[in-house]
């Protein structure tokens, strides 16, 4: 039996977090949540649900990914595949299965949970999110021979090969990072379309102009950091 452990990143996230970890199917091994900084009730919440939680105090999407590899690194049970989903119940967590069937079924390495205009609930994704995936996978396209077409939060990668990519990213590039990492060291990937709903509460990147453009600076930064490297 695979042991499966999903990071869950979380920020100001109390009206959410529980719902998202009450639709984690029971098999997961482990729901870990860190909470990055918030000021409401998320961490306490997050616990009364049934999920580790862990404090990173430094603001940043990457950071609290990191945090949860450094606590997966202390176990001494193994982890398989490492599984990532946001906070915000934007996506489906009853979908983690379609997202690990490729890893345990086909041995692919990496599986990013597709975002596609048909399973998407109108507004859930904003123009900006839009754009920046649409360039940044066609990018990776001309430059990298990727199939790539989105950069989705939702996904799935097989724990010692995530160790293998040395992750740095802190911020707003940990997922295009992954990805490039993936194309550069040739990890067999795949994507499977999975449904996507309007978040609860306000995006902290896509929904304000400066995070969206942070995002936007953060994402070419790494491809083109990858591209010449």
């Amino acid at each position: 039996m695979k042991m499966i452990r999903v990071i869950i990143p979380a920020f100001n996230e109390e009206k959410s977090i529980s719902k998202v970890i009450g639709d984690i199917p029971p098999h997961v091994t482990e729901i870990i949540v860190v909470d990055n900084n918030s000021t409401d009730h998320t961490n306490k919440v997050a616990a009364n649900a049934g999920a580790t939680v862990l404090s990173e105090s430094k603001s940043g999407y990457g950071n609290a990914c990191l945090k949860g590899l450094s606590y997966l690194k202390t176990l001494d049970q193994k982890t398989d595949i490492v599984v990532f989903l946001d906070g915000d119940y934007s996506d489906y967590p009853e979908e983690i299965d379609k997202i690990l069937a490729p890893i345990i079924n086909d041995h692919i390495d990496f599986v990013i949970g597709a975002r596609v205009k048909s399973k998407r609930e109108s507004g859930s994704m904003t123009f900006p999110q839009v754009f920046g995936n649409w360039l940044a996978t066609s990018l990776m396209r001309v430059f990298f021979t990727s199939k790539f077409t989105d950069l989705g939060p939702f996904r799935a990668i097989k724990y010692k090969k995530l160790l293998n990519l040395k992750m740095e990213d802190k911020t707003y590039g940990w997922t295009v990072e992954m990805q490039l990492k993936a194309l550069k060291q040739s990890l067999s990937y795949a994507e499977v379309e999975v449904r996507y709903r309007n978040r609860i509460g306000q995006s902290k990147v896509s929904g304000t102009v400066k995070g969206a453009i942070m995002a936007g600076i953060k994402i070419l930064g790494w491809i083109f950091k990858y591209t010449f490297k």
